[in-house]
């Protein structure tokens, strides 16, 4: 007898935050240089096969909110009510993005990846993912009207808030810092090409 979808899929997302939780622990306690996929497999009491279908990598482990982080962005934008304005909308996305990255005890995490070669290298491809991905989004809503380069470069500031958000003392400030320049650049683009608005 097969399982129901929902509790198949809930097993799946459970085995998986286990593996991610459980490889966290682990980096934090030995560092992450130290520690090797079949330590947290072991650990997690899974196969490297199963912690291989849930996570690409080692890196991403560490990243494992990449994916729910390129989802709500973009449904920042497909989500929107007829006639929502798009950059309130990815303000407020980019807000709960940052106020994740600085729960407590998040502290220890992001010295750990400013520590280590190789998660700063995928934090950056995971930037130029989350824009590409965003960028895409926002070019094909008709109701935008914008190009590939208005696109690009609106997705590419969006994902500098959220970077410079998740580094600032005060995280709130700086998205709306930022966000208050991706908004006044919309706003004049709006303006030269009233098609666009």
């Amino acid at each position: 007898m097969t399982e129901p979808p929902g509790r198949r899929e809930r097993k799946k997302a459970a085995t998986r935050q286990k593996i991610a939780d459980t490889a966290l622990r682990l980096f934090l306690e030995r560092g992450y240089e130290a520690v090797g996929i079949r330590d947290v497999a072991a650990e997690a009491d899974v196969a490297v096969t199963t912690l291989f279908s849930h996570f690409a990598s080692k890196e991403a482990l560490v990243f494992e909110r990449d994916d729910e982080f390129r989802q709500l962005l973009t449904r920042a934008v497909t989500e929107r009510t007829a006639g929502e304005p798009l950059i309130p909308a990815l303000r407020h996305v980019v807000h709960a993005m940052v106020r994740h990255c600085a729960e407590n005890g998040a502290g220890p995490i992001w010295r750990m990846i400013d520590e280590s070669h190789a998660l700063r290298d995928y934090e950056q491809s995971m930037m130029v993912r989350l824009a590409e991905a965003l960028a895409t989004t926002i070019t094909a809503d008709p109701e935008l009207a914008c190009g590939a380069t208005t696109g690009r470069a609106i997705a590419r500031f969006v994902i500098a808030a959220f970077s410079l958000g998740r580094q600032a003392a005060d995280p709130e400030a700086a998205v709306d810092e930022v966000f208050d320049l991706i908004d006044a650049a919309w706003q004049a683009r709006e303006r030269r090409d009233p098609a666009s608005a």
